[in-house]
Formats: structure tokens, C-alpha cells, sequence
């Protein structure tokens, strides 16, 4: 009888117990990978289509227009205050189906491991990656594992392919935007990219501070059917700034915001003003911008309000016809100022 040995909820036989920390053998393609594979990877994503060990997934007929993403991870810390790499990772690759109004259905996932990785970390990730796909009916359903030396790094990276379907009648795109169409944000912004460096610095914060990540594709399908909606975006690295700067060059016509109607948490905003940081640049990962009608913003608001993702959204801004591919913010103080791009990596390696 083999024995057993229990790391983190997961039961691994010999000769995973042998081996805490990820070492080279685990990326060889032979008994390590094999037993990385059965007794922790799989067991945690278990599905049909998995169950066939096929070097590729074999999937049914997926009807309407297939919508596809494809993400890298390389987030540091791998656990920060709100979650992990491992959830991070799913839900940014349901995001990014989801901005484009499709049904995430599958994925694929892949791991790059440094060797010396605890093998506790790994099963933890991995357990974070298939609740979160389990909680939105994704399928995680082919992947692959290597292992590169020790280094300096974060001792994980993932890379995941997204697989979606997009229902009838769902057309977003920046061709659609129209001047007089109004910016909805769906809550309070730059909570993942502050929490993350304050996890990564060791930084006390006087209250809490947690990453806002989280699958944003029921809310966005409850707000398709509510009303009509030209775009969506979600607003990850570069903040509110790039994903408005990106709209407004795509449909060619400006972007006005207001300052006073972006929500930044008191805490939050105390860290950026130490640090110089501008919220509206700093990563999230869990909030949408929609570009809607003018007509129907209020129904729109009433949707996302009634949704738990949605609870603080509000209307920040409108599509003008004045300076195209440009977006201003008009200040508290009644000032006007360019928004432009970021320069730079501000915040390296926060997703």
C-alpha cells in the first residue's frame, strides 16, 4: 500500500511526497510530471474532456461566433490580500471574454514552475484556478507544465487560453461609439495595483487594502440584456487611463471624465498621494468601463448597481466630439487636464 502525505488539502502519494519543492524531474515529461499531473493537477480541474489525456482537447460544437484570448501571468507575490495568481489568472481570461460580450466556456492553462517552488504553493494556486472556474462554468481542459532553474523570480508564471461564444445580437465594438454616449465604470479603481505593492514592499496600511480581482461576466451579461451597450473594457494594466485613451483613438472622437465622479477608496488614494501615483493609472482587476447611450444610462446604472461587482458604479464621463483620440478630465477644482498614456511600467509584474 502506497503512502500518503497531505499538502494543503491534497493527497499525494509517493513519489510527489518525496519531493516538497519543485525540482527539475517534475518538468521531464516522465514519473515526476506524471505524478505532478494525476495527483494534483488533474484531480483539481477534473473533467470529461480532461479525463482523455489527449495531447490536444477535443471539444463539442460551440454555437454562435467563437471568441478567443489568449493572457500571461507573472504577477509578484504569487498570494496577496484578495487572492492569488492562480484566481487572478482565471478570472483575467473570463474578462477578457467577457468585454467582448462572449460566453467563456473553456481554457487552457499553462505553467512554468521555478524549480524550488513549494509544492504546497503549487496546489494551492491550482486549487484557487479550478474553484474560480467551477464558480463561472469554465472547463479547464488541456495545458502544460515546464520547469526552468532557479532564479529571482516569483517561482510561477501562467498562461491561459480563453474560449467563448458570443449570443446573437451581441455586437461591441469602438466602430459603434457615437458622440453623446456616456463612460460608466463599474466601482472604485486602483485596488489590486496598490495592493499588490503593498503586499510586494511590506507596506502597513492603515486600513485594508485588497485586490479587486474578480470574474466580471455575469455582470456583463446582465447588463446586455438590460440595455445597449457599444463597449466594454476592462481596465487592468496602464488603469482607467489607458482603457480610455485606447476607446478614444479606436472610435476616433474624444473622451471628457470628471474627477469628482471616479471613486477611489480614502485608503487607496492615501497611498497613491505618498507615492505620487495617479489611481486612473494604476491597475484593476475586477472593474468594467461601459460606453452606453445617453438614453439608456440610467437603466444601465440601475443593472450594474444590482449586482454585487456593480454596487458603487457611476456614470464618470461622455464621448465629445472635441479633441479626437484625446481624453480630459475636468478637475475638482474646475480645471481641465490630459490624460495621456503611461509613460512606463509604474507598477511591474501586478498581473
Amino acid at each position: 500500500m502506497s503512502q500518503t502525505h497531505h499538502i494543503d488539502g491534497w493527497s499525494c502519494p509517493v513519489p510527489l511526497q518525496d519531493f516538497p519543492h519543485i525540482v527539475m524531474g517534475h518538468g521531464g515529461g516522465g514519473k515526476l510530471s506524471a505524478d505532478l499531473f494525476e495527483h494534483l493537477i488533474r484531480p483539481a480541474f477534473d473533467n470529461s474532456i480532461l479525463r482523455e489525456r489527449t495531447d490536444a482537447a477535443i471539444l463539442p460544437e460551440i454555437s454562435g461566433r467563437l471568441a478567443m484570448s489568449a493572457d500571461s501571468f507573472v504577477v509578484r507575490p504569487l498570494f496577496f490580500p484578495g487572492g492569488s495568481i492562480g484566481d487572478l489568472a482565471v478570472n483575467g481570461t473570463i474578462n477578457d471574454l467577457a468585454m467582448m460580450g462572449a460566453i467563456p466556456k473553456y481554457l487552457s492553462v499553462s505553467f512554468i514552475l521555478e524549480e524550488g517552488l513549494p509544492l504546497a504553493s503549487l496546489a494551492r494556486i491550482v486549487r484557487d484556478m479550478a474553484q474560480t472556474a467551477r464558480k463561472h462554468n469554465v472547463s479547464i481542459v488541456t495545458g502544460d507544465t515546464k520547469v526552468v532553474e532557479r532564479s529571482r523570480e516569483s517561482g510561477c508564471l501562467i498562461q491561459t487560453t480563453g474560449l467563448g461564444s458570443i449570443p446573437d445580437g451581441v455586437d461591441l465594438s469602438a466602430k459603434r461609439i457615437e458622440e453623446g454616449d456616456v463612460v460608466l465604470l463599474s466601482g472604485s479603481i486602483a485596488d489590486h495595483g496598490i495592493a499588490i505593492l503593498g503586499q510586494r514592499e511590506g507596506f502597513q496600511f492603515e486600513s485594508d487594502i485588497a485586490s479587486d480581482t474578480a470574474a466580471l461576466s455575469d455582470l456583463v451579461h446582465l447588463l446586455l440584456k438590460a440595455a445597449p451597450v457599444r463597449m466594454l473594457r476592462d481596465p487592468t494594466r496602464g488603469g482607467v487611463a489607458a482603457s480610455l485613451n485606447e476607446i478614444s483613438v479606436a472610435c476616433g472622437r474624444g473622451i471628457e471624465i470628471r474627477e469628482s465622479d471616479i471613486r477611489v477608496k480614502p485608503a487607496v488614494r492615501h497611498v497613491c498621494e505618498m507615492l505620487g501615483l495617479d489611481p486612473l493609472t494604476v491597475a484593476n482587476e475586477g472593474k468594467l468601463l461601459a460606453i452606453v447611450p445617453a438614453a439608456h444610462a440610467g437603466r444601465a446604472l440601475e443593472t450594474l448597481r444590482s449586482h454585487p461587482l456593480g454596487r458603487e458604479a457611476g456614470c464618470i464621463g461622455s464621448v465629445v466630439a472635441a479633441h479626437p483620440g484625446h481624453v480630459v478630465e475636468r478637475t475638482v477644482f474646475g480645471s481641465t487636464r490630459l490624460i495621456s498614456l503611461p509613460a512606463g511600467d509604474l507598477l511591474p509584474r501586478i498581473c
